[in-house]
């Protein structure tokens, strides 16, 4: 039986590690994954020891290499393609649970709607780097760009996050309507932690009921 795939996406701040973290610790007692099942976490750009090298020239790039908007997107695509083929997809074949903290709505939020380029020829290359595998469940954490930056308080910019907050508000709207289009969980993440964990278990548990007794 084919495991189950969930993706955690959302500006930075939101807290996907949080929640993440969280899921890594509930999962595996909450009754719904399968026996023999085991819990993988991964992410994007770095999953892989190829990805955690693109995820350096992405977000860090040592002194004037940094990618031009186009080849950025390349670079995120080849992250994913090779993700998907060495990780997620083995991980699923064989019946196991996979939680990535960011996926291909990233991309389309990030260089899509922020860098404004042509949401077609990501489609295209979300297609041919993912092969077709579409995440089970994609929840958003939903974040002002305001919260965000208070969130962050004076932590260190990675490359992406110093674009600015007119770039992010495209990026936070960007993923409002992705989210619309492709059935996405939303929670608003300004809340409480525990409670945004509560209604993480809540939701999780109304998925992947049917997914729990079909195995069984």
């Amino acid at each position: 039986m084919r495991g189950r795939f969930l993706v955690l996406e959302g500006i930075d701040g939101c807290g996907k590690t949080t929640q993440l973290r969280h899921l890594a610790n509930w999962l595996p007692s909450s009754g719904l994954l399968p026996e023999g099942a085991s819990l993988l976490l991964t992410r994007e750009p770095g999953g892989t020891a190829l990805g955690a090298s693109l995820r350096t020239l992405l977000l860090h790039p040592p002194g004037e290499v940094s990618p031009e908007p186009l080849s950025e997107l390349l670079l995120y695509a080849a992250d994913r393609a090779q993700h998907v083929a060495q990780l997620i997809r083995p991980a699923l074949e064989q019946g196991h649970w996979v939680i990535s903290d960011r996926f291909s709505g990233s991309t389309l939020a990030y260089q899509g709607f922020g860098r404004q380029l042509d949401l077609n020829v990501i489609e295209q290359l979300e297609s041919i780097a993912t092969a077709g595998l579409v995440p089970d469940l994609t929840v958003l954490l939903e974040l002002s760009v305001e919260e965000s930056l208070v969130r962050r308080g004076d932590r260190p910019n990675d490359r992406i996050e110093a674009e600015g907050v007119e770039f992010l508000s495209r990026v936070a709207s960007g993923f409002r309507s992705l989210a619309s289009q492709r059935n996405w969980l939303r929670i608003e993440a300004d809340q409480q932690m525990e409670i945004v964990s509560a209604c993480m278990e809540r939701e999780l548990r109304q998925h992947f009921a049917g997914f729990k007794e079909a195995t069984t």
